[in-house]
């Protein structure tokens, strides 16, 4: 007798959509390393620079844990690359408030410089402390964040300079006013990071109109009396 041939069992759907579950799935990212930077700012909006891991950027971009390494292979290279995004927007903020000052007016370029340092420093504390701190990674081998400082910083010293060219300042030592120039932007930004401001009697709401209030006092002191 010829042996009867096996019957033959039917997939299930359910089986059918294991296998189709189980089979591997190529990846595709636009831009991941755009992403985990995106990602890894947020955390520190949220939480500041302890806030960030390498894992917790992979969760929030929907990539698995080991993904980010291929660009970031520990979590000080994705801080660093958290920094020179923030100076990037930090620049682009006073460039923008610059690009609509007078040319005539340098003292009026400086009062804008400094108010778009102060309003994007107060409106991003956490990005700024990570760009302004050197305890959170190795500013000297961050060439990019180095380099826009330097010119950020310049660009105070040039518009501040001009301005005395121009007449525009009692001082006769222009490198003091530089530095209190300097001091005043950079120490009334870390005052906010640092929680001094209610000691002060000054509210949340009220720190942008007092910065730009203690930047006209500051410019009312340096600047000639006609």
């Amino acid at each position: 007798m010829r042996p009867s041939a096996k019957p033959s069992v039917a997939k299930s759907p359910t089986t059918k959509r294991r296998r189709r579950a189980s089979a591997p799935k190529p990846y595709h990212h636009g831009d991941l390393r755009r992403v985990l930077i995106d990602a890894a700012l947020q955390l520190v909006g949220e939480g500041g620079a302890e806030a960030v891991s390498v894992r917790e950027a992979a969760r929030r971009a929907g990539v698995s844990p080991g993904a980010p390494f291929r660009h970031f292979p520990s979590r000080d290279a994705l801080i660093q690359a958290v920094a020179e995004e923030a100076q990037r927007r930090f620049r682009a903020e006073i460039e923008a408030a610059l690009a609509a000052a007078p040319a005539s007016d340098p003292l009026g370029r400086f009062r804008c410089l400094g108010l778009a340092y102060l309003r994007w420093a107060m409106r991003n504390p956490t990005h700024f402390e990570i760009i302004s701190s050197r305890r959170l990674f190795d500013h000297d081998q961050a060439a990019a964040i180095s380099s826009d400082n330097a010119e950020l910083i310049a660009l105070t010293e040039q518009t501040l300079a001009q301005a005395f060219a121009a007449g525009q300042l009692r001082s006769a030592d222009l490198k003091q006013v530089q530095i209190a120039g300097r001091a005043l932007v950079y120490g009334f930004a870390r005052m906010n990071i640092d929680g001094h401001f209610p000691r002060w009697g000054v509210a949340g709401a009220e720190a942008e109109r007092t910065a730009e209030a203690v930047l006209d006092l500051f410019i009312e002191g340096i600047a000639k009396r006609s």
